[in-house]
């Protein structure tokens, strides 16, 4: 199975060895691999170190990899810890790009159409194309994604063969050139680059393409010198500086869902037919308002498709596109991952040639088996009432049952792995002991509600939290809902309290910033409600309270309480308050699995003489990695805006004067720069609402975003 180390492509930074219970998880999950078992599990207590033993895994099993979060915070921070592991391998983030999601639906009780509406994050689309791109390319590819990657996804041959190659000397002048880019979806543009976009510049063509933040310049002959190739120029687009000159740029389309001329006249047609299927059928039930809908949309859609190749929905026409039967399964990411080219006399089909890590297994795997029925439901109203064709519910994420065949060998990775990983699995490795001597934190339980000297969990949550952060740690505390969390935060905010939530309706970028605040003391109490229970990997926390402890339900059963407490486990220090009025048999079974994982760990710190230490944990921001060309400009601008001001009033100062408000003063550095914020944030806001009034809402968001940066510098400063 495993390669000589000169074949190898995945390349493990081993920053320590691997200890505790990890070199034998290592081994027999490598064994299990060995011998060909398609399921195992991977029973790793919190702070033991499952990310390190998978990544061992990986890089001895030497093969692409796929590994999916159930949430994007976590896959975020999965993605950071491999890219540590593997530094020159590609390690990709793929999950959903939207920021806000509505989808398409009816609901006919009340006679309501909801349009889609969503709002595309523009890095996140970034990163899904630079996964694929590295799936098609290279072999040392570990891809970190979201429950997103069972989605319908663009054909990975049509997007693969639909592409661009320019190379020094070859045949190409400005027109043609240009005509290829848009062939391939790049759009044109006569303003700052985006991915995705062009513009032409006399004989140079810019362009920069869908998966990094770079600008490519390629100068070409004029048409009648012979119209090749003569330089190719990769640029940084903010600063304008040359990177490197190119022999050859390979480029992908702009869009997954690519289709060629050929294929697109025959989607076109097969179309048109099933719209005059379902014409009649309406027609034939007496559904008039249906028939005219479905018509009217169709048939926008169609004059789109054909005139500019493309139409919002397009995905709905997928089965069409991509010349699939009915019913059949749609292209996902899952079809991007390598395959075996000699098929076994068994199974004629190739086979997954991959490894799949399903993280926080006990989660993930419900959200993956209930993709499909949620999809089916939505798809299934807006074809009875004419708002799609019935061949919009091909554009539907993969039933469980598909995602298990299109995925090869896999390992389950919980700390509380349920009923269908334990029955299906071949084998069950655990890893309890944790390399760091750290144990299991300890379980406190107390009242929720006011009794004699005792002022409930509020109030106790509070002197037990401002103990923690003066001994200089961070304090987690979980809700059953938003409200209670965001109410929470403000009382605690009222009490002067540094504390921030942390919930589901914070954008996805958003809350990997908050996360990375956290850790770094920005703030003292984060709450939430279960967002904070899986795989956040926070080791500055040494006090979780768990209000409501004894509402017995999904937020509070025996799994949820065990993956809370969990998160005390990388802190020496930790704690965790249960706050309940009785004890639940939820609460009962966490209680009792907790204490037997700290005495398996007490027993081997005595025996080898171990003194627990906390983990220490460099800070990450993936979001570092993802700033766009909009962040980089506004940087950019207020660093010349800065210091042009400084060299402006250190001019003025060098007598004394009367600034507004101040008397006559000289004035240090420091004040100056601090002026100097202020008076360029009253400069731009004047700017930002002359520009909103002309209309010209892009150089107005350029400078509200400068605006933000500015009154953050001047807080710290002040």
């Amino acid at each position: 199975m495993s390669k000589n180390a000169s074949q190898r492509v995945f390349k493990l930074h081993n920053p320590f060895q691997p200890a505790g219970d990890q070199p034998v998880a290592i081994s027999k999950l490598l064994e299990g691999l060995k011998k060909g078992m398609k399921k195992q599990t991977l029973l790793g207590a919190t702070g033991t170190g499952k990310t390190f033993t998978m990544a061992n895994v990986i890089a001895e099993y030497n093969k692409p990899t796929l590994v999916i979060a159930h949430n994007k915070t976590l896959a975020a921070q999965l993605a950071q810890e491999f890219k540590s592991f593997f530094p020159e391998a590609a390690v990709h983030y793929f999950v959903s790009y939207y920021d806000y999601y509505q989808p398409e639906a009816y609901m006919p009780v009340s006679d309501t159409y909801i349009e889609k509406d969503a709002s595309i994050n523009k890095e996140i689309d970034m990163l899904r194309h630079a996964s694929t791109q590295a799936l098609l390319t290279r072999r040392d590819v570990i891809i970190v994604a979201s429950v997103s990657c069972i989605y319908g996804l663009g054909s990975p041959e049509e997007y693969e063969k639909v592409n661009l190659k320019l190379e020094l000397g070859m045949k190409m002048d400005r027109m043609k050139l240009m005509k290829r880019l848009i062939e391939i979806h790049f759009e044109r543009t006569n303003v700052d680059l985006t991915p995705g976009t062009f513009r032409s510049i006399g004989g140079r063509v810019e362009f920069m393409p869908v998966s990094e933040t770079v600008m490519y310049q390629v100068e070409m002959s004029p048409p009648a010198g012979g119209g090749a190739i003569e330089k190719i120029t990769k640029v940084d687009p903010v600063s304008a500086q040359i990177i490197t000159e190119e022999k050859n740029v390979f480029i992908f389309p702009a869009k997954h869902f690519i289709t060629e001329d050929s294929k697109k006249k025959k989607a076109l047609t097969e179309i048109k037919k099933e719209l005059q299927i379902q014409l009649k059928k309406f027609e034939k039930e007496g559904k008039l308002l249906e028939a005219e809908r479905i018509k009217r949309r169709t048939n926008y859609d169609l004059a789109m498709i054909k005139e500019v190749g493309y139409c919002s929905g397009i995905e709905n026409y997928s089965r069409h596109l991509s010349g699939k039967a009915e019913g059949e399964p749609p292209e996902t990411l899952l079809s991007y991952f390598p395959h075996t080219e000699n098929p076994t006399k068994e199974n004629l089909a190739s086979l997954p040639d991959f490894l799949t890590i399903i993280d926080e297994s006990h989660v993930t795997l419900p959200q993956l088996n209930g993709m499909y029925a949620g999809d089916a439901s939505r798809k299934k109203t807006l074809v009875e009432y004419g708002f799609r064709l019935p061949s919009a519910k091909d554009n539907r994420p993969l039933r469980y049952e598909e995602f298990k065949e299109r995925i090869g060998p896999v390992v389950y990775t919980s700390a509380t792995p349920s009923d269908l990983e334990r029955e299906s699995s071949e084998q069950i490795v655990e890893q309890i002991i944790r390399p760091t001597g750290l144990v299991d934190p300890e379980t406190i339980v107390r009242g929720v509600s006011e009794q004699g000297g005792y002022k409930g969990q509020i109030q106790d949550f509070i002197s037990e939290a401002e103990v923690t952060i003066k001994s200089g740690f961070r304090v987690l505390a979980t809700t059953l809902t938003k409200k209670m969390a965001e109410d929470l935060t403000l009382y605690l905010k009222d009490k002067h309290i540094k504390a921030e939530y942390l919930h589901s309706d914070i954008k996805t970028l958003d809350r990997i910033q908050i996360l990375t605040k956290f850790r770094k003391g920005d703030f003292d109490v984060l709450v939430g409600v279960n967002l904070l229970r899986e795989g956040l990997d926070l080791p500055e926390v040494a006090l979780i309270g768990i209000l409501d402890a004894d509402k017995e339900g999904f937020l509070r059963s025996d799994t949820a309480l065990i993956q809370t407490i969990g998160r005390a486990a990388r802190n020496s220090e930790g704690r965790v308050i249960l706050y309940a009025d009785v004890v639940t048999g939820s609460m009962e079974r966490a209680l009792q699995e907790t204490k037997r994982r700290r005495d398996i760990q007490l027993a081997h710190n005595k025996k080898h003489g171990i003194t627990p230490k906390t983990i220490l944990k460099k800070i990450h921001d993936i979001t570092e990695a993802m700033e766009s060309e909009h962040g980089k400009a506004v940087n950019a601008e207020l660093a010349l805006d800065l210091e042009v001001f400084k060299r402006a009033y250190k001019k003025e100062l060098k007598q004394p004067f009367k600034p507004v408000g101040l008397g006559e003063s000289h004035l240090s550095d420091q004040e100056i720069e601090t002026l100097t914020y202020e008076k360029i944030i009253k400069l731009k806001e004047k700017e930002m609402n002359r520009s909103v009034k002309e209309l010209d809402f892009e150089t107005a968001a350029i400078l509200r975003d400068e605006i933000v940066v500015l009154k953050t510098r001047l807080e710290k400063k002040n």
